[in-house]
């Protein structure tokens, strides 16, 4: 039977465990076949963390919940670093497969299954996304899947939907797979490189299934495999430097040269709608880092020889890769709606991307 790691990222995840130390002991999976790698992330205000984890997880450890082994980092990694970290161990140790468990969720019992399932059927496809619903509102859906917009913007499918009224298929294609509930292939992680670490945070995710997307491989959701997410919108005004930066580092990387001329236009147009947003959202600064960052010559290099190894393996075009894409930006909150994006921005760039796809061939 295929051995699974489940790499739970902590970083002040004190709070999460008792939950996930209950949804472990319910796991239906065979416990001799899952280790449970718990990489820990320092919080510069917490220096408790690794030690309740020990007090709380070690005395059940391959007993009552499945072996546990616990990395404990210097410094954080950021959430593509810190993965990988597990994602290395994992590797070491010959797992099949890594199921990536954020720290504020918990899986359902017969969660694996599912997945394995899947991987084991159909060896085309890349990773596998579990249905991430809300917790403790556990009637609503966090993400059935993510949706990419087409100027590199990527937000949760069905957020704050009742299951109840969308009908889901069982197994069904999505752009990307979120990074909080997903399983991966061991020999493909060995094949084509782990998570980009220089992502850092945001948009990691999305950049390692159009990595594998490139490569001809199909991302899918698996609905009847549950993971509850304890989900908070994070309102820390350092994120939209991450989000903006990483949005124009996947542009750059999976697009080629001719589509990014055709979404210039439309780019700059969004530029000023962005940078009157950061002025009045308070993190205009932010906004100035990420320019800063764009403008260093080191940054393109390091970028840009990304992008020469990934153009140099792809196998799908942009056209193909632009079916999956959506033209609207939808926000997560409602209290975050702008009406001009609403009714001016995102008709706009719908009918952009119409007329985009209508040209790009390539």
């Amino acid at each position: 039977m295929s051995k699974i790691a489940i790499i739970y990222l902590s970083y002040h995840s004190d709070q999460y465990l008792d939950d996930v130390i209950l949804a472990l002991k319910k796991l239906i999976y065979p416990r001799d076949k899952v280790e449970f790698v718990i990489v820990d992330n320092p919080h510069p205000d917490y220096d408790s963390s690794v030690k309740i984890i020990e007090e709380k997880l070690l005395p059940l450890s391959g007993e009552i919940i499945p072996h546990v082994t616990i990395l404990s980092q210097k410094e954080n990694l950021g959430f593509a670093g810190g993965n990988n970290a597990g994602i290395k161990w994992a590797l070491q140790n010959g797992f099949d497969y890594i199921y990536l468990h954020n720290d504020d969720g918990f899986l359902a019992p017969d969660a694996l299954e599912p997945l394995v399932e899947l991987m084991e059927k159909d060896k085309s496809v890349g990773e596998v996304q579990s249905l991430i619903m809300l917790y403790p509102d556990k009637e609503y859906i966090n993400s059935a899947g993510n949706k990419f917009q087409y100027l590199g913007f990527g937000f949760c499918d069905k957020y704050w939907v009742k299951k109840t009224e969308v009908n889901l298929p069982v197994v069904f294609d999505i752009a990307y797979a979120s990074g909080s509930g997903v399983m991966l292939r061991a020999d493909l992680l060995k094949q084509n490189g782990l998570w980009d670490e220089d992502f850092f945070m945001y948009h990691e995710d999305l950049e390692y299934s159009f990595r594998l997307r490139l490569l001809g491989y199909k991302i899918k959701m698996v609905s009847n495999s549950v993971f509850y997410h304890k989900y908070k919108f994070s309102r820390s005004i350092r994120k939209f430097y991450w989000m903006e930066r990483n949005r124009y580092a996947t542009m750059l990387l999976f697009f080629k040269w001719p589509t990014l001329f055709l979404l210039l236009p439309i780019e700059i147009i969004l530029e000023f709608g962005l940078c009157l947003f950061a002025l009045k959202g308070g993190w205009y600064k932010e906004r100035i880092q990420v320019y800063k960052y764009w403008l260093k010559l080191s940054n393109w290099q390091l970028w840009l020889k990304k992008r020469h190894y990934i153009q140099k393996q792809r196998i799908i075009r942009d056209k193909d890769l632009l079916k999956i894409a959506v033209g609207d930006i939808v926000f997560q909150e409602k209290n975050m709606e702008n009406p001009v994006l609403r009714w001016v921005g995102n008709p706009v760039m719908r009918v952009y991307f119409w007329i985009i796809k209508l040209i790009i061939f390539w």
